[in-house]
C-alpha cells in the first residue's frame, strides 16, 4: 500500500521528504509514500483533523499537538516504537525538540526539522551583544522584525523569555519585562524598513537576499538555505539570540512527522521513519537536501557546518536553550489572536499596558474553552 503525507512548500521543507521517497520507494511495485506540498500558512490556518482525515502522515509544528489530541487524530508514537528507541531519539535531539512533540505522557511525532528565531545579519557585521546595540543600529535604517502571521507575539516572547522572564504561566507575559520590549518593538517599528511589516520569515529573508534595505532582523526563524544565496543574490548569516545568561534562546519552530489514526502503519513505514531519523540521514542526507536536521550530531559535524557556511554552529546555543511554546488545545488560536494584537499596538502606537493587557485577557479565555487532551 502507498501512504500519503503532507508537508509544506519550501526547499527545507520538501526537499529531503522527497528524495528520501524516491530512494525507499526504488524498485517497489507500488510506492511506499508519496508527499503532498502545501504553502506552510495552510499547516497555521487549517484544522488539523481535517488534515488528518485526508493524509497518513502530517508534518506539523508542536503548537498543534494539544489539538490533534484533542481531536484524537494522530497515534502516539510510543506505541509504535520501544521505549528504548523513544529514548534514544530523546537523548540525540538538540534542545527541546523531542520534548515539544510530547505531551500528556506520549510521543505524538519525530522531530525532522529544528528551527528557532535566531539573528539574521550581514556577514560582515558583528552580532550585536545587547537590545541597546539594536536599538542604535536601528536609527541608521535597516533593522526589520519578524511581524506578520503569527510572528509578532513570537517576537515579543522570544524577547521576554530571553531576559530570564516567564513565558505561558498563569500569567502569559512578565509584566516588567514584557512592557520593556513590547516599547523596544513600537521603537524598532517606527524605524523600520517600510512594508518589512508584512513579511513572514522566508518574505524577510528573500527580501535580506534581493537588496540592502533590511541589514538586520533580531529575531527570525533560521533557514540554513540562505547560507548558499543563489547568483545575483546577497548573502546573509545567522547568529544566536540576544538573552541573559538565564534566558532561553528565540522561540521553537521546525517540524516534525506524525502519523495519523486513518494510517495502519506497516513495518516498511516505520523502518523509513527510523531511517529518516538515523546518524547517517541527519548529518548527511538531509544536509545534502536543503533540509534543517534535529539531530544534535548533525549540529556539531564540522562537515556539515563547512558545507553550510557555519550555520549550526553559530545558532546552536539559541536551539539548546529555545523557548518552548505552549501546545494545549487553543493555544493556536490565542497565538493567532494575540500577534494580531501586538501588530494593531505598533500601527496604532497604543499604549503598551493597554496592549499587554489585552494579551492577558486573551491568554485567559484560551484556557476556558480548551478540551480535555
Amino acid at each position: 500500500m502507498t501512504f500519503h503525507g503532507l508537508t509544506w512548500d519550501h526547499p527545507r521543507g520538501c526537499n529531503a521528504l522527497l528524495a528520501a521517497a524516491d530512494r525507499v520507494n526504488a524498485g517497489r511495485s507500488t510506492p511506499l509514500i508519496e508527499w503532498h506540498i502545501q504553502p506552510l500558512e495552510g499547516f497555521e490556518s487549517a484544522p488539523i483533523a481535517d488534515l488528518a482525515a485526508r493524509y497518513d502522515l502530517l508534518v506539523l509544528d508542536h503548537p498543534h499537538i494539544g489539538e490533534a489530541v484533542a481531536e484524537d487524530c494522530l497515534t502516539p508514537l510510543n506505541t509504535l516504537f520501544s521505549q528504548g528507541q523513544c529514548d534514544e531519539w530523546a537523548a540525540g535531539t538538540i534542545g527541546p525538540a523531542f520534548a515539544s512533540y510530547v505531551w500528556q505522557g506520549n510521543s505524538w511525532a519525530l522531530p525532522l526539522d529544528v528551527a528557532t528565531q535566531v539573528m539574521a545579519l550581514r556577514p560582515k557585521h558583528a552580532r550585536p551583544q545587547t537590545w541597546e546595540q539594536i536599538d542604535r543600529i536601528a536609527t541608521d535604517g535597516g533593522v526589520a522584525q519578524s511581524l506578520a502571521g503569527p510572528h509578532a507575539i513570537l517576537t515579543l516572547m522570544s524577547m521576554v523569555a530571553g531576559t530570564g522572564a516567564s513565558v505561558g504561566a498563569k500569567r502569559f507575559l512578565e509584566p516588567e519585562q514584557a512592557a520593556i520590549m513590547l516599547q523596544r518593538m513600537h521603537r524598532l517599528y517606527a524605524l523600520r524598513p517600510k512594508g518589512s511589516e508584512r513579511l513572514n520569515p522566508i518574505g524577510l529573508l528573500d527580501a535580506m537576499a534581493s537588496d540592502t534595505a533590511i541589514s538586520l532582523i533580531p529575531l527570525v526563524f533560521g533557514y540554513v538555505n540562505y547560507m548558499r544565496p543563489a547568483r545575483g543574490q546577497l548573502p546573509v548569516a545567522f547568529a544566536d539570540s540576544i538573552r541573559a545568561a538565564t534566558g532561553a534562546g528565540g522561540v521553537l519552530g521546525g517540524t516534525g512527522i506524525a502519523i495519523t489514526t486513518r494510517a495502519t502503519p506497516t513495518d516498511s513505514l516505520l523502518a523509513h521513519l527510523v531511517e529518516l531519523m538515523s546518524a547517517d540521514t541527519q548529518c548527511r542526507f538531509i544536509p545534502r537536501h536543503d533540509g534543517q536536521p534535529s539531530a544534535r550530531a548533525a549540529w556539531t559535524d564540522a562537515q556539515v557546518n563547512d558545507a553550510w557556511g557555519g550555520f549550526y554552529a553559530a545558532t546552536r546555543d539559541t536551539a539548546e536553550t529555545a523557548l518552548l511554546r505552549p501546545r494545549f488545545d487553543g493555544y493556536v488560536a490565542f497565538q493567532t489572536a494575540a500577534a494580531a494584537v501586538v501588530r494593531d499596538a505598533l500601527d496604532t502606537r497604543e499604549d503598551v499596558q493597554k496592549t499587554l493587557q489585552k494579551i492577558e485577557t486573551l491568554w485567559s479565555d484560551a484556557h476556558a474553552p480548551a478540551r480535555p487532551s
